[in-house]
């Protein structure tokens, strides 16, 4: 089988397309043949060398969506669709970026679908930080103020989309005025170019200040995110498209408005169960959600891909076929 590594932490150069055998699975673990998956910014971090723990060389990708090749228990027949995501994916062994790979029976969702593997291919770790953020971390309600900070991301357009469709008004923010379209175009009803700084311009739209805030930029702008919220608002971080893990000299009382709430939300951590895939699926095959992929390459693509996620010129989910 083919396999993208990463013998040592650089750029997109670092990976190294080689032929390996087909693993065996035993136990718990079942393989799967990888139809796609979706790349994300975490996989860039941890390729720069970022991520905490992180051995190599190691095979990247924390999710995908696939085909049971072979389960030693017999749970699963040969051919049953799949999806899954973190759990260890691309971190504590080895991922996604290959035509198999080897997972824990554990972390596997079956699911039927007559759409296409790219289209599944963005689903799983975007909408389950969408759904995970929105819902159990933030409890939005209708009527109430959303602001999507990093809104141009795949889950910010998502996120824009399913708060539009349950009743919120949403500020969305971007660095690039060329990306305002995308953003009106999934739902968001104002738009900010983000310096940075926003809460003076989201406090002239809404004095009192917003309801919710979904931070997906990170430690660079939550300060400020923070500050745009009303009394007895609640933010999520649930990204770090700023590559920051940290804040320097974090002090909560001066930090945290007062009455303000502060949350994460993190799909390793807490994963829906699988008829919540299953509906979501439901709702993309009837066009009641568009998916925003931006674009698609080939395994043998893989540092052509990585180079564009640096580049942040994409607008939407890149997705890999192998």
């Amino acid at each position: 089988m083919k396999v993208a590594v990463v013998y040592q932490p650089g750029g997109p150069e670092s990976f190294v397309l080689e032929e390996r055998p087909l693993p065996t699975p035993t136990g718990e673990w079942v393989l799967i043949k990888v139809k796609a998956f979706g790349l994300n910014r975490s996989e860039l971090m941890t390729r720069k060398g970022y991520s905490p723990g992180v051995q190599f060389p190691r095979v990247l990708g924390i999710e995908c969506v696939g085909e049971v090749e072979y389960d030693p228990s017999g749970h699963y027949e040969k051919g049953q669709p799949v999806m899954a995501l973190m759990g260890g994916m691309g971190r504590d062994f080895d991922g996604s970026y290959a035509e198999y790979t080897l997972l824990p029976k554990s972390l596997l969702h079956p699911f039927e679908s007559t759409l296409t593997w790219e289209t599944l291919g963005a689903i799983p770790e975007m909408f389950q930080t969408v759904y995970g953020s929105l819902y159990p971390a933030l409890d939005i309600q209708p009527g109430e103020t959303l602001l999507i900070r990093g809104g141009t991301s795949s889950v910010g357009l998502l996120a824009a989309q399913l708060a539009h469709q349950g009743g919120l008004a949403v500020v969305a923010t971007t660095r690039n005025p060329q990306k305002e379209k995308a953003m009106l175009d999934n739902g968001a009803t104002h738009v900010l170019i983000d310096s940075g700084q926003v809460a003076e311009s989201v406090r002239a739209l809404f004095p009192p200040g917003i309801d919710k805030v979904l931070e997906l930029v990170g430690t660079a702008t939550l300060h400020d995110s923070l500050s745009c919220l009303k009394p007895g608002g609640t933010a999520c971080m649930s990204g770090m498209l700023a590559e920051s893990w940290t804040i320097s000299d974090f002090a909560p009382m001066e930090y945290i408005p007062a009455t303000v709430r502060l949350t994460t939300y993190d799909s390793g951590q807490l994963t829906s169960p699988t008829s919540v895939f299953q509906d979501f699926i439901r709702q993309v095959e009837a066009r009641q959600v568009k998916l925003p992929v931006s674009r698609t390459f080939r395994l043998a693509q893989i540092a052509e891909a990585h180079q564009f996620m640096d580049s942040n010129l994409a607008t939407g989910k890149l997705v890999v076929i192998p």
